[in-house]
């Protein structure tokens, strides 16, 4: 009988050494002349533990890491494959309290299939969703996404059933459908994970959108330090248009739906949509004003729906199992699940799925593990390089999008990373300008310049010069920047200056230290 093994073929997981277990474990099963047969399945999230190698027993698929090719042989000899006990034992994968806390919509499959087995997809629920839509008329698609509550999972939390209603009642004789996979954001890999993992889950999302609005073309707009994920992603849409599911008809007997992968040129404000538009033309990438909305006068001019890879991956699930299940998730106007990214200093850093509602200190401290150094934790930044500081008095705090901005902060992609008590907040309200001066797409002065004053401005606050008027200066740069600025890049980058400010102000007023080349 021949034994699956499962090794991720996850980028994080390679960046541990992944391929070399793969190997060394295909060479002592070999060795040994025992029938097993190894998939790379994508990650189940929990980095901590990659390379994360499963056994499936007759008890359920049994976990071992971080396994490193050294520790293979002993593997074998403590008798893994029938799940015995090894020093890098968890038991059951599924019992593992990091996973088994989970709500796992979204992510069902990521870990558990093959990405790129057609066969294993549509065993595990795939094309469900598709398949009912294919049933119903594009208002009845629409209406089913705007009842789940679903909103954007990039960061902007815009309801993703107004924007899709928008471009189906726009009249042109070209529609498309733009994935947003450009995630920039520190500490987050959700895009990633999905996309390396179960792929065939943002092709469905995506045929879904095609129906719903009439657009016959799709584009997954990929960062360009994302190889794997582009790979795995263009084989899967051959993949699928050799079976007939997407192309020249979906499901072999719907519209046309073309679908391609594009490679960002790594800007970070490519991930805002405008810019992302005038990249995949073949521009530079630079803001739009607006309106015109996308929805309206998108790509190439055309009525384009575009959203981010969580987003369109979250839609087969609401299709399949109906709006109202998708909304008894949640809370408030924060319905559904979100996949929250641990990341920073801290202990057991990975991708947890849940409703939104549970708070940030759950989060970070009980399924977290607190700090990795195990110094006490000083602040949580949430939202990605444009998200705000928050104190470790703020992590009762639910995570909702609209608790989140009672407290002037932001869900964003859902990144959470960790500081200790040794961080510096002047020197990260710094590092947020500088983030910004780098990034501008140049094209609104209070973003451009702004951002390079506010450099100058932090680096005398540091330097002891004059600080009292050079705060000032920095709070109503700040409010220039929010308010005048043409998109979030510079609008939102007063988020973490003003956060530090307001949290941290001893930072701010330390004995005067030269700067260190930055």
């Amino acid at each position: 009988m021949t034994t699956k093994i499962f090794v991720p073929r996850d980028a994080a997981a390679l960046s541990m050494g992944a391929d070399k277990v793969a190997e060394a474990l295909a060479t002592q099963a070999r060795q040994r002349g025992l029938d097993v047969r190894i998939i790379r399945n994508g990650s189940r999230g929990m980095l901590w533990l990659e390379p994360l190698v499963e056994v499936e027993t007759t008890q359920g698929r049994v976990a071992y890491g971080p396994v490193r090719a050294s520790d293979v042989a002993s593997l074998f000899e403590a008798g893994f494959l029938s799940g015995g006990d090894h020093r890098l034992g968890h038991g059951l994968t599924e019992k593992i309290p990091f996973l088994a806390r989970q709500q796992r919509l979204t992510f069902a499959r990521c870990g558990v299939t093959d990405p790129l087995s057609l066969d294993d997809y549509k065993a595990h629920g795939g094309f469900e969703g598709l398949a009912k839509a294919m049933a119903l008329t594009p208002a009845a698609i629409v209406e089913a996404v705007t009842q789940s509550g679903l909103r954007g999972r990039g960061g902007a939390a815009f309801p993703t059933g107004i924007k899709w209603r928008t471009a189906m009642n726009a009249v042109a004789d070209q529609k498309y459908i733009v994935c947003n996979a450009d995630e920039g954001d520190s500490g987050t890999y959700a895009d990633r994970m999905i996309m390396e993992g179960d792929p065939f889950s943002l092709i469905e999302g995506m045929a879904i959108a095609g129906l719903a609005t009439g657009a016959t073309r799709g584009y997954i707009y990929i960062r360009s330090e994302y190889p794997h994920a582009f790979g795995v992603i263009n084989e899967a849409i051959r993949s699928a248009e050799s079976a007939g599911i997407i192309g020249k008809a979906i499901m072999g007997k719907g519209p046309a739906f073309h679908l391609e992968a594009r490679l960002g040129a790594g800007a970070y404000i490519c991930g805002e949509e405008t810019s992302l538009l005038d990249s995949l033309e073949g521009k530079r990438g630079q803001v739009r004003a607006k309106p015109p909305l996308p929805a309206i006068s998108g790509l190439f001019g055309k009525p384009t729906v575009i959203n981010n890879v969580i987003s369109f991956t979250s839609v087969p699930w609401i299709m399949a199992h109906g709006a109202s299940a998708y909304a008894d998730y949640g809370m408030g106007r924060s319905r559904g699940t979100l996949p929250v990214q641990l990341a920073g200093n801290i202990k057991f850093g990975g991708l947890f799925e849940t409703a939104f509602g549970i708070s940030l200190r759950t989060l970070v401290e009980e399924l977290g593990g607190g700090t990795h150094s195990g110094r006490p934790l000083r602040a949580v930044q949430i939202g990605g390089p444009l998200g705000a500081y928050h104190p470790a008095h703020q992590l009762d705090t639910i995570l909702d999008y609209e608790a989140l901005a009672a407290i002037k902060g932001m869900v964003g992609h859902g990144g959470i990373v960790v500081f200790d008590d040794s961080v510096d907040m002047a020197r990260q309200a710094r590092f947020a300008m500088e983030f910004c001066a780098v990034e501008s797409c140049g094209k609104c002065t209070p973003c451009r310049i702004g951002a390079r004053r506010g450099v100058e401005v932090i680096d005398k606050m540091i330097a002891g010069d004059h600080r009292a008027e050079n705060r000032a200066l920095l709070e109503d740069l700040c409010t220039l920047m929010t308010d005048g600025s043409l998109c979030a890049m510079g609008g939102l980058t007063p988020l973490p200056v003003m956060s530090a400010l307001t949290h941290f102000p001893e930072d701010f007023d330390k004995p005067a230290m030269p700067l260190a080349a930055e």
